[in-house]
């Protein structure tokens, strides 16, 4: 099977994120960056068909110059190649995004076929936009499914399993297809000593992104406002039980 996985590179989940002055970007000045969760689960998913079915992984992704880090990281998990379009823009919107990716992607399948099987991250970490996925598929004409846990490859049909309340839906796509699967689909390998030594010395490809404007453009970032908690103690021992009464009085208990 050739099987490619599209990848971005996303802020750790559960940093503290920090805006600059002008509210436009984030501060990554402190921060740490990942494979966005959903996709490392594409990754490994990926490798472990290839594992089954032989073939070869490809990763792909749209970023600046430091993403190649997480794109070193698949190869080091078991992914044979990785291409980078590198930009130079922090924000890029879906629209935008899908584009230099799709096109891309037909520049890696002329003359070679396509793909049997693409793979996204049902959304990503940080702008959480569920987009880029849809547009690659409308872009290359291929169906494409969403939410998938579940992935199995039987004579040139896909089977996609998708949880809902009470049980699972189950999809049959023709190859070539794209799915976009979620955290939770597999439990993710850590890379061993001889992959980090491969990813090191691999060689990403490297093309320059060609801008094309998109639907959405940036105005301004914002936090969200934080939640604070407090604990009060009432009191201890039999000395509480008063507050304890005069609180479920204000809740309305009694």
């Amino acid at each position: 099977m050739k099987i490619l996985v599209c990848v971005k590179r996303v802020p750790a989940p559960g940093a503290r994120i920090s805006l600059t002055p002008d509210s436009r970007s984030i501060d990554a000045r402190h921060l740490s960056f990942t494979v966005s969760p959903h996709e490392e689960c594409a990754v490994e998913e990926a490798i472990r068909l290839k594992e089954l079915h032989g073939g070869t992984v490809t990763v792909l992704t749209l970023g600046n110059a430091e993403a190649e880090e997480q794109l070193r990281y698949a190869i080091s998990v078991g992914a044979d190649e990785a291409d980078l379009i590198a930009a130079h823009e922090i924000d890029i919107d879906p629209q935008a995004t899908a584009t230099a990716l799709s096109d891309r992607i037909s520049d890696l399948e002329g003359g070679n076929g396509p793909f049997d099987l693409i793979l996204v991250g049902n959304e990503s970490a940080d702008a959480g936009g569920y987009q880029v996925g849809v547009r690659i598929a409308h872009a290359l004409g291929r169906p494409i499914i969403n939410g998938i846990k579940g992935l199995k490859v039987e004579n040139q049909t896909i089977e996609a399993r998708r949880e809902i309340d009470g049980g699972f839906e189950i999809y049959r796509l023709p190859i070539p297809a794209i799915v976009a699967v979620k955290e939770g689909i597999n439990l993710p390998r850590y890379p061993t000593l001889p992959g980090r030594l491969r990813a090191k010395k691999a060689n990403v490809r490297t093309v320059d992104y060609q801008h094309q404007a998109g639907g959405l453009t940036m105005v301004s970032l914002a936090t969200p406002v934080e939640q604070q908690t407090a604990t009060r103690v009432l009191g201890r021992g039999a000395d509480a039980a008063p507050a304890v009464v005069d609180l479920f009085e204000e809740l309305g208990l009694l």
